[in-house]
């Protein structure tokens, strides 16, 4: 079996007891965040996250385990590296939210054309294709699309899963944990949250309401 269970599953619909819904893989690790040594074996070097991103993923979802191979060190913006949260102040917002949308198109704007270091050493200008912008929500991926450049890459989670940027910008939309449409527990689930922070080669920006963050 081979298998990433803190990244999302296969889309599904039905009723059924939780225990059924888990992949078989899921189902054998139990508890456990990665396999453990006696029962199979872990990758544990990443060639994508930068190591400031690769020490946040390790830490969050897998045990501590993961490491950054020597590759991903080499790529480099000159706008910078690692993680970082633009708080964006509004009230009232659920599943869109224009203040955002404008912070995100903003940002976008300031780095393109900023230079970027890839693994072998050549520089290059940020582009449309190292841009990836990510939302949980249909109704602020389309608010997005009406405000980021042409070009630039927009979904949701689901749509990036497996895909890759030297930049991704995720906007979270609600303006608090009570107007986040299906709960806190959808905008901030650790699977989404994995799969969206860890699309990033170099540079992770949140953009979020800060009251969003103060939730259990």
């Amino acid at each position: 079996l081979l298998g990433d269970p803190n990244q999302l599953p296969q889309v599904s619909q039905g009723a059924q007891p939780d225990a059924a819904k888990v992949s078989v893989l899921q189902h054998l690790l139990g508890s456990d965040e990665t396999v453990p040594r006696e029962r199979g074996i872990f990758l544990e070097r990443t060639w994508r996250l930068r190591p400031e991103i690769c020490a946040f993923t390790s830490e969050a979802y897998y045990e501590g385990r993961l490491l950054p191979a020597e590759v991903s060190g080499l790529r480099s913006l000159a706008a910078g590296n690692g993680l970082v949260i633009d708080a964006i102040e509004h009230a009232g917002r659920s599943q869109s939210s224009w203040e955002e949308a404008d912070a995100v198109a903003e940002a976008i704007r300031a780095l393109l054309g900023t230079p970027f270091t890839d693994e072998s050493g050549v520089v290059r200008a940020v582009g449309m294709n190292d841009v990836l912008v990510v939302a949980p929500y249909n109704a602020q991926v389309r608010r997005l699309r009406q405000r980021v450049p042409d070009g630039v890459r927009v979904g949701t989670v689901d749509k990036f899963q497996g895909q890759e940027a030297p930049v991704v910008l995720i906007s979270m939309a609600s303006s608090t944990a009570e107007d986040a449409p299906r709960g806190i527990g959808f905008a901030f689930d650790r699977h989404r949250v994995n799969v969206a922070t860890s699309r990033a080669q170099c540079r992770v920006v949140l953009v979020c309401a800060p009251r969003l963050l103060d939730a259990d």
